[in-house]
Protein backbone atom coordinates (compact mmCIF):
# COMPACT_ATOMS: atom_id res chain seq x y z
CA UNK A 1 0.00 0.00 0.00
CA UNK A 2 0.89 3.78 -0.47
CA UNK A 3 2.07 6.02 2.63
CA UNK A 4 3.75 9.04 3.32
CA UNK A 5 7.30 8.58 4.58
CA UNK A 6 9.39 11.43 6.02
CA UNK A 7 13.12 11.72 3.96
CA UNK A 8 14.47 13.93 5.63
CA UNK A 9 14.01 17.92 6.39
CA UNK A 10 12.18 19.52 3.44
CA UNK A 11 11.40 15.83 1.92
CA UNK A 12 8.76 13.55 2.28
CA UNK A 13 7.75 10.43 -0.30
CA UNK A 14 5.33 7.60 -0.82
CA UNK A 15 7.02 4.60 -1.52
CA UNK A 16 5.17 1.05 -0.98
CA UNK A 17 5.34 -0.10 2.54
CA UNK A 18 3.76 -3.41 4.28
CA UNK A 19 -0.12 -3.34 5.22
CA UNK A 20 -0.64 -2.90 8.49
CA UNK A 21 -1.52 -5.73 10.80
CA UNK A 22 -4.10 -5.95 14.34
CA UNK A 23 -1.61 -6.82 16.65
CA UNK A 24 -3.05 -5.94 19.94
CA UNK A 25 -6.54 -5.40 21.91
CA UNK A 26 -8.65 -2.52 20.91
CA UNK A 27 -7.73 -1.90 17.62
CA UNK A 28 -9.24 -0.99 14.36
CA UNK A 29 -7.99 -1.17 10.75
CA UNK A 30 -9.16 1.56 8.51
CA UNK A 31 -9.17 2.48 5.03
CA UNK A 32 -8.24 6.08 4.61
CA UNK A 33 -10.83 8.24 2.84
CA UNK A 34 -9.13 11.73 3.57
CA UNK A 35 -6.07 12.78 5.37
CA UNK A 36 -4.33 16.33 6.06
CA UNK A 37 -1.05 18.31 7.00
CA UNK A 38 -1.08 20.11 10.38
CA UNK A 39 0.98 23.12 10.84
CA UNK A 40 2.79 20.83 13.20
CA UNK A 41 3.56 18.30 10.86
CA UNK A 42 5.60 21.49 9.03
CA UNK A 43 8.21 21.78 12.48
CA UNK A 44 10.07 18.43 11.35
CA UNK A 45 9.19 19.16 7.91
CA UNK A 46 11.46 22.33 8.22
CA UNK A 47 13.73 20.88 10.38
CA UNK A 48 12.55 22.34 13.50
CA UNK A 49 12.04 19.46 15.59
CA UNK A 50 13.49 15.98 15.28
CA UNK A 51 11.81 12.89 13.53
CA UNK A 52 13.12 9.69 12.29
CA UNK A 53 13.72 9.00 9.08
CA UNK A 54 11.65 6.73 7.09
CA UNK A 55 8.89 7.11 9.76
CA UNK A 56 5.12 7.44 8.48
CA UNK A 57 3.59 10.70 8.52
CA UNK A 58 0.16 12.28 9.78
CA UNK A 59 -2.21 12.56 12.66
CA UNK A 60 -5.82 13.60 10.84
CA UNK A 61 -8.16 10.98 8.78
CA UNK A 62 -11.46 9.61 8.64
CA UNK A 63 -12.13 6.34 6.99
CA UNK A 64 -14.16 3.27 6.81
CA UNK A 65 -13.35 0.72 9.30
CA UNK A 66 -12.14 -2.69 7.67
CA UNK A 67 -11.50 -4.95 10.54
CA UNK A 68 -11.32 -4.66 14.56
CA UNK A 69 -9.90 -6.96 16.99
CA UNK A 70 -11.84 -9.42 18.89
CA UNK A 71 -12.60 -6.91 21.63
CA UNK A 72 -13.96 -4.38 20.19
CA UNK A 73 -17.89 -4.08 20.83
CA UNK A 74 -18.52 -0.03 19.17
CA UNK A 75 -17.56 -0.64 16.38
CA UNK A 76 -17.53 -3.04 12.66
CA UNK A 77 -16.43 -3.29 9.41
CA UNK A 78 -18.06 -0.93 7.21
CA UNK A 79 -18.51 1.91 9.55
CA UNK A 80 -17.53 5.56 8.97
CA UNK A 81 -15.33 7.26 11.52
CA UNK A 82 -13.08 10.09 12.09
CA UNK A 83 -9.73 9.40 13.69
CA UNK A 84 -8.86 11.59 16.09
CA UNK A 85 -4.93 12.10 16.42
CA UNK A 86 -5.92 12.10 20.32
CA UNK A 87 -6.22 8.65 22.05
CA UNK A 88 -8.10 8.89 24.80
CA UNK A 89 -9.30 5.66 27.17
CA UNK A 90 -12.41 7.39 27.88
CA UNK A 91 -12.35 6.28 31.57
CA UNK A 92 -9.38 7.61 33.31
CA UNK A 93 -9.98 11.21 35.19
CA UNK A 94 -8.43 13.44 32.33
CA UNK A 95 -10.71 12.10 30.09
CA UNK A 96 -13.77 12.07 31.94
CA UNK A 97 -13.08 15.68 32.64
CA UNK A 98 -12.77 16.20 28.79
CA UNK A 99 -9.07 16.60 28.45
CA UNK A 100 -8.36 12.98 26.45
CA UNK A 101 -5.21 14.68 24.96
CA UNK A 102 -3.60 13.95 28.65
CA UNK A 103 -5.44 10.85 28.87
CA UNK A 104 -3.28 8.58 31.35
CA UNK A 105 -3.07 5.50 30.02
CA UNK A 106 -2.42 6.20 26.26
CA UNK A 107 0.08 3.57 24.77
CA UNK A 108 2.96 4.12 23.51
CA UNK A 109 2.84 6.08 19.70
CA UNK A 110 4.11 8.13 17.83
CA UNK A 111 0.49 9.72 16.21
CA UNK A 112 2.29 8.84 12.38
CA UNK A 113 0.85 6.65 9.67
CA UNK A 114 -2.35 8.84 9.11
CA UNK A 115 -1.55 9.63 5.40
CA UNK A 116 -1.55 6.23 4.13
CA UNK A 117 -3.97 4.13 2.02
CA UNK A 118 -4.39 1.90 5.67
CA UNK A 119 -3.75 2.92 8.83
CA UNK A 120 -4.32 0.88 12.59
CA UNK A 121 -5.66 2.93 15.19
CA UNK A 122 -6.22 2.97 19.07
CA UNK A 123 -7.90 2.16 21.34
CA UNK A 124 -10.91 1.98 19.21
CA UNK A 125 -13.87 1.66 21.16
CA UNK A 126 -13.10 4.92 23.08
CA UNK A 127 -11.36 7.18 21.04
CA UNK A 128 -13.20 6.75 17.63
CA UNK A 129 -16.46 8.83 16.64
CA UNK A 130 -19.12 7.06 14.28
CA UNK A 131 -20.10 9.60 11.30
CA UNK A 132 -23.87 8.38 9.90
CA UNK A 133 -24.14 6.65 6.39
CA UNK A 134 -20.87 6.03 4.27
CA UNK A 135 -18.53 8.27 2.54
CA UNK A 136 -20.94 8.25 -0.48
CA UNK A 137 -23.31 9.74 1.29
CA UNK A 138 -21.68 13.08 1.59
CA UNK A 139 -20.27 15.73 -0.96
CA UNK A 140 -16.75 16.76 -1.09
CA UNK A 141 -17.62 19.76 1.02
CA UNK A 142 -19.14 18.13 3.59
CA UNK A 143 -16.03 15.53 3.41
CA UNK A 144 -13.68 18.37 4.28
CA UNK A 145 -15.62 19.58 7.21
CA UNK A 146 -15.54 15.88 8.52
CA UNK A 147 -12.06 16.10 8.21
CA UNK A 148 -11.55 18.93 10.29
CA UNK A 149 -13.13 17.10 13.16
CA UNK A 150 -10.18 14.59 13.35
CA UNK A 151 -8.00 17.75 14.66
CA UNK A 152 -8.38 21.37 13.70
CA UNK A 153 -11.80 21.70 14.21
CA UNK A 154 -11.95 20.33 17.69
CA UNK A 155 -8.09 22.03 18.14
CA UNK A 156 -10.00 25.19 17.51
CA UNK A 157 -13.18 24.90 20.35
CA UNK A 158 -10.79 23.30 22.49
CA UNK A 159 -9.28 26.77 22.53
CA UNK A 160 -12.30 28.41 22.59
CA UNK A 161 -13.64 26.34 25.48
CA UNK A 162 -10.39 26.78 27.85
CA UNK A 163 -11.02 30.24 27.32
CA UNK A 164 -14.33 29.76 29.43
CA UNK A 165 -16.35 31.60 26.53
CA UNK A 166 -19.74 32.98 27.35
CA UNK A 167 -22.95 33.84 25.85
CA UNK A 168 -22.45 37.93 24.81
CA UNK A 169 -18.65 37.79 25.14
CA UNK A 170 -16.37 40.00 23.70
CA UNK A 171 -13.26 37.50 21.70
CA UNK A 172 -9.90 37.70 20.41
CA UNK A 173 -8.33 35.27 18.13
CA UNK A 174 -4.98 35.34 17.85
CA UNK A 175 -3.68 33.71 14.98
CA UNK A 176 -5.06 33.30 11.42
CA UNK A 177 -4.23 29.42 10.36
CA UNK A 178 -6.49 26.77 10.35
CA UNK A 179 -6.57 26.67 14.20
CA UNK A 180 -7.39 29.89 14.37
CA UNK A 181 -9.84 30.41 11.92
CA UNK A 182 -11.51 27.41 13.59
CA UNK A 183 -11.37 29.72 16.54
CA UNK A 184 -13.58 31.69 15.57
CA UNK A 185 -16.13 28.88 14.49
CA UNK A 186 -15.83 27.72 18.07
CA UNK A 187 -16.01 31.08 19.46
CA UNK A 188 -19.24 31.69 17.61
CA UNK A 189 -20.86 28.01 18.65
CA UNK A 190 -20.40 29.08 22.45
CA UNK A 191 -21.88 32.17 21.73
CA UNK A 192 -19.36 35.26 21.81
CA UNK A 193 -20.63 38.35 20.26
CA UNK A 194 -18.13 40.17 19.09
CA UNK A 195 -15.01 38.02 17.98
CA UNK A 196 -11.97 40.01 16.83
CA UNK A 197 -9.56 38.18 14.61
CA UNK A 198 -5.84 39.57 14.31
CA UNK A 199 -4.95 38.82 10.75
CA UNK A 200 -2.60 40.08 8.06
CA UNK A 201 -3.75 38.21 5.02
CA UNK A 202 -6.86 38.94 3.29
CA UNK A 203 -7.94 35.84 2.04
CA UNK A 204 -7.62 34.49 5.72
CA UNK A 205 -9.46 37.47 6.80
CA UNK A 206 -11.83 36.97 4.36
CA UNK A 207 -12.61 33.36 5.62
CA UNK A 208 -12.79 34.48 9.18
CA UNK A 209 -15.35 37.19 8.39
CA UNK A 210 -17.41 34.56 6.93
CA UNK A 211 -16.98 31.79 9.64
CA UNK A 212 -18.18 34.51 12.22
CA UNK A 213 -15.51 37.53 13.02
CA UNK A 214 -17.32 40.67 13.95
CA UNK A 215 -14.00 42.66 12.97
CA UNK A 216 -10.72 41.77 12.01
CA UNK A 217 -7.31 43.87 13.05
CA UNK A 218 -4.81 43.65 9.98
CA UNK A 219 -2.28 46.04 11.84
CA UNK A 220 0.94 44.46 13.69
CA UNK A 221 3.06 45.26 17.51
CA UNK A 222 1.91 48.12 19.21
CA UNK A 223 -0.47 49.52 16.91
CA UNK A 224 -2.72 46.06 17.20
CA UNK A 225 -2.96 46.40 20.59
CA UNK A 226 -4.53 49.71 20.73
CA UNK A 227 -6.57 48.90 17.52
CA UNK A 228 -7.85 45.55 19.29
CA UNK A 229 -8.20 47.66 23.29
CA UNK A 230 -10.72 50.25 20.75
CA UNK A 231 -13.04 47.49 20.22
CA UNK A 232 -13.64 46.14 23.56
CA UNK A 233 -15.11 48.01 26.30
CA UNK A 234 -13.78 50.93 28.13
CA UNK A 235 -10.36 50.15 25.80
CA UNK A 236 -10.35 47.11 28.74
CA UNK A 237 -9.60 44.36 26.80
CA UNK A 238 -11.29 41.33 25.31
CA UNK A 239 -13.20 39.33 27.60
CA UNK A 240 -11.51 36.16 26.22
CA UNK A 241 -8.44 35.35 24.41
CA UNK A 242 -7.44 32.30 21.63
CA UNK A 243 -4.03 31.80 21.29
CA UNK A 244 -3.41 29.88 18.33
CA UNK A 245 -0.21 30.70 17.17
CA UNK A 246 2.11 29.06 19.73
CA UNK A 247 5.11 31.67 19.97
CA UNK A 248 5.96 33.17 23.10
CA UNK A 249 5.43 36.70 21.61
CA UNK A 250 1.58 35.91 21.13
CA UNK A 251 1.09 34.75 24.31
CA UNK A 252 2.20 38.19 25.65
CA UNK A 253 0.40 39.57 23.13
CA UNK A 254 -2.64 37.99 24.58
CA UNK A 255 -2.32 38.66 27.87
CA UNK A 256 -2.00 43.02 26.86
CA UNK A 257 -5.48 42.76 24.60
CA UNK A 258 -7.19 40.69 27.75
CA UNK A 259 -9.13 42.81 30.22
CA UNK A 260 -8.48 42.29 34.15
CA UNK A 261 -9.90 38.93 34.86
CA UNK A 262 -10.16 37.32 31.53
CA UNK A 263 -8.81 33.81 30.21
CA UNK A 264 -6.80 33.27 27.70
CA UNK A 265 -7.40 29.60 25.65
CA UNK A 266 -4.18 28.56 24.42
CA UNK A 267 -3.24 25.46 21.94
CA UNK A 268 -0.44 26.86 19.46
CA UNK A 269 2.58 24.44 21.35
CA UNK A 270 5.07 26.89 22.27
CA UNK A 271 8.84 26.57 21.33
CA UNK A 272 9.86 28.68 24.80
CA UNK A 273 7.32 29.99 27.30
CA UNK A 274 6.97 34.62 27.70
CA UNK A 275 9.03 35.67 30.24
CA UNK A 276 6.91 38.04 31.18
CA UNK A 277 4.69 38.08 34.20
CA UNK A 278 2.06 40.47 33.41
CA UNK A 279 -1.09 37.89 33.33
CA UNK A 280 -0.18 37.71 36.87
CA UNK A 281 -0.59 41.20 37.52
CA UNK A 282 -4.04 41.76 35.33
CA UNK A 283 -5.19 38.31 37.03
CA UNK A 284 -5.26 36.87 33.54
CA UNK A 285 -6.04 33.04 33.31
CA UNK A 286 -3.71 30.94 31.18
CA UNK A 287 -5.09 27.50 29.97
CA UNK A 288 -5.03 24.61 27.28
CA UNK A 289 -3.12 22.49 25.63
CA UNK A 290 -3.70 19.22 23.76
CA UNK A 291 -6.77 19.39 22.68
CA UNK A 292 -9.66 16.99 22.90
CA UNK A 293 -11.05 15.46 20.00
CA UNK A 294 -13.58 12.36 20.94
CA UNK A 295 -15.49 14.00 23.60
CA UNK A 296 -16.27 17.14 21.72
CA UNK A 297 -16.75 15.93 18.52
CA UNK A 298 -19.04 13.77 20.32
CA UNK A 299 -20.99 16.45 21.94
CA UNK A 300 -21.33 19.26 19.42
CA UNK A 301 -19.13 19.35 16.54
CA UNK A 302 -20.07 16.68 14.47
CA UNK A 303 -24.34 17.41 14.59
CA UNK A 304 -23.16 21.09 14.15
CA UNK A 305 -21.40 19.87 10.46
CA UNK A 306 -24.03 17.39 9.47
CA UNK A 307 -26.70 20.11 10.28
CA UNK A 308 -24.61 22.70 7.38
CA UNK A 309 -24.55 25.11 11.05
CA UNK A 310 -20.53 25.00 10.75
CA UNK A 311 -18.32 24.52 7.29
CA UNK A 312 -15.00 24.19 8.81
CA UNK A 313 -13.59 22.39 5.30
CA UNK A 314 -13.30 25.88 3.94
CA UNK A 315 -10.20 25.99 5.35
CA UNK A 316 -8.77 23.76 2.60
CA UNK A 317 -7.95 25.94 0.21
CA UNK A 318 -5.83 23.49 -1.95
CA UNK A 319 -6.54 19.43 -2.22
CA UNK A 320 -3.91 17.06 -3.11
CA UNK A 321 -3.73 12.70 -4.28
CA UNK A 322 -1.21 10.82 -2.27
CA UNK A 323 1.24 11.08 -5.81
CA UNK A 324 1.71 14.83 -4.98
CA UNK A 325 2.10 15.04 -1.32
CA UNK A 326 5.35 16.82 -1.80
CA UNK A 327 3.36 19.67 -3.45
CA UNK A 328 0.75 19.56 -0.06
CA UNK A 329 3.16 19.90 1.98
CA UNK A 330 5.31 22.96 0.14
CA UNK A 331 1.46 24.57 -0.38
CA UNK A 332 1.42 24.78 3.38
CA UNK A 333 5.00 25.60 3.87
CA UNK A 334 4.99 28.44 1.43
CA UNK A 335 1.85 29.66 2.96
CA UNK A 336 -0.27 29.38 -0.36
CA UNK A 337 -2.73 27.10 0.89
CA UNK A 338 -4.18 27.65 4.39
CA UNK A 339 -4.31 23.55 5.02
CA UNK A 340 -3.91 20.85 2.20
CA UNK A 341 -6.07 18.22 1.89
CA UNK A 342 -5.17 14.44 1.27
CA UNK A 343 -7.57 12.57 -1.03
CA UNK A 344 -6.33 9.03 -0.24
CA UNK A 345 -9.63 6.69 -1.16
CA UNK A 346 -12.01 7.08 -3.36
CA UNK A 347 -16.07 6.95 -1.77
Amino acid sequence: MKAVVFIKPGQVEVPDVPKPKIDGDNRALIRVIRASVCGSDLWWYRGISERAANSLVGHEAIGVVEEVSSDVKNFHPGDFVIVPFTHGCGHCVACLNGFEGNCLNQQSHTNGGYQAELMIYEPADSGLVKIPGKPEDYSEDQLASLQTLSDVMATGFHAARNAEIKQGMTVAVIGDGAVGLCGVIGAQLLGAEKIILLSHHEDRALLGKEFGATNVVATKGDQAIADVLALTKENAGADAVLECVGAAGAIEQAGQIARPGAVIGRVGVPQTEPKSNQLFWKGVGLRGGIASVTQPDKAILLQAVLDGRINPGKVFTKHFDLDHVEDAYEAMNQRTAIKSLLVINNK
